[in-house]
């Protein structure tokens, strides 16, 4: 298999670059990260349907991965309850390696293909359940084990990679593939092709939230309400749907709790 993700980088002697060199050359290459997405279009459209549509049912979704992959599955995973109101086993992020290698690396972990299924057995994953595999590389072992795994029980497999083809796709019911090119930094693929991830993931969480029904309009109505930002956000927003002073918005958010149950209560008042 080739790996676009490992090939040489367009660019020679960075080395000898000077800052605004090195700072315009990566830029270059990132402009073609969202066309790139955008040419994946079509696969992410099925994969989050899918995923939607097992998560109006009661189902989870899942996240595997190893190293800049896994970080930002985790990522993904733990903004869904203050953004959207989910409990925390709604959307779950797991890394090779465990918690810990968010911050350190852990050798080899990303080896072992058995382990991944382990880990999502920590949770009790069902076939009810969606699981989403990350590996730029398309061949990740722990990704390719737990995706095969899961798939064999039932589970709703998928995949964001960037490459065509390889182990990974294999074990998907609905991949995702997009092709940056070789990377800025050769196969350094925490650039491009984690932009291209993180892209991906937030366009595929956001859709999947909205169709659970967690939006209205343009507007995060069941947000956690963690800090005075939010707080103030949250008051506007019920300020704005209610057409009511500040101060009544303020109440109504305090008592209730969240700017969903503030309006309904709101509109029942008037």
């Amino acid at each position: 298999m080739i790996r676009v993700t490992e090939q040489e980088s367009n660019y020679k002697d960075i080395d000898k670059m000077s800052v605004m060199e090195i700072l315009t050359g990566i830029n270059n290459e990132d402009k073609g990260v969202p066309l790139a997405v955008e040419k994946a279009l079509p696969q992410i459209e099925k994969l989050t349907s899918a995923v939607a549509e097992r998560m109006l049912n009661g189902g989870r979704l899942f996240y595997i991965g190893a190293g800049t992959s896994g970080r930002l599955g985790v990522v993904d995973a733990s903004e869904c309850p203050p953004t959207f109101g989910v409990s925390f086993d709604t959307v779950v992020g797991i890394i090779a390696g465990g918690d810990s290698a968010i911050r350190k690396a852990v050798e080899f972990a990303e080896d072992d293909a058995a382990q991944a299924w382990i880990d999502l057995q920590e949770y009790n994953i069902t076939d009810k359940d969606c699981l989403i595999g990350l590996a730029a590389s398309g061949t990740t072992p722990y990704v390719v084990g737990g995706l095969n795994t899961a798939r064999k029980h039932g589970v709703l497999t998928g995949c964001i990679i960037c490459n065509q083809g390889g182990p990974v796709v294999a074990e998907s019911d609905f991949p995702v593939e997009v092709v940056v090119g070789p990377e800025f930094l050769t196969g350094s693929t925490r650039m491009k092709s984690g932009t291209a991830q993180k892209l991906v993931l937030n366009m595929l969480s956001t859709t999947v939230m909205v169709k659970l029904g967690r939006v209205k309009g343009n507007r995060m109505v069941d947000m956690q309400l963690t800090n005075h930002k939010l707080v103030d956000r949250g008051t506007q927003m019920v300020m704005n749907e209610l057409n009511i002073e500040e101060s009544q918005a303020a109440e109504l958010l305090q008592l209730h709790g969240s700017v969903r149950r503030a309006v309904e209560a709101g509109k029942i008042i008037k």
